[in-house]
């Protein structure tokens, strides 16, 4: 059997898209900095439930009024799940406390290694990935 030049282009192509999510994924050590942990109170306004890490983005409001959106890179939804959280865990509207770790950039980005309720309640207690440090 013979494959033409156009089957090729399209398998390469069909390749390239798919497997574009590795592309994004990263190890901690490349994108945060354990030197700097951070803790961050604020509403949750957006929850990504995506591969390779769940987003989640966070309105806090600082001494003076001032609101900045935060960033925040959590696992895989797989390694989530297994840490008995779900996408309906924490919903858009909720006031958290968010510690983790500064982004080295500086950017509102940090990686979420615990989050708190507004009641206390820690809903989750996981990092995003093998290599980052113990839960603060």
């Amino acid at each position: 059997m013979r494959i033409g030049p156009w089957a090729l282009v399209t398998l390469a192509l069909t390749g390239g898209i798919l497997s574009a999510p590795a592309w994004a994924h990263h190890s901690f050590a490349a994108e945060f900095d354990r030197k700097k942990p951070v803790t961050l109170y604020g509403v949750l306004t957006k929850l990504e439930w995506s591969n390779p890490h769940t987003r989640m983005y966070l309105d806090v409001t600082d001494p003076s009024g001032r609101i900045t959106s935060w960033e925040l890179e959590l696992a895989s939804p797989n390694s989530l799940m297994r840490a008995g959280w779900t996408r309906h865990s924490a919903q858009p509207g909720e006031k958290l406390t968010v510690k983790g770790f500064l982004a080295k950039d500086g950017s509102t980005l940090a990686n979420a290694s615990t989050i708190i309720s507004a009641d206390g309640k820690r809903i989750l207690n996981e990092q995003s990935s093998a290599d980052a440090p113990p839960a603060n």
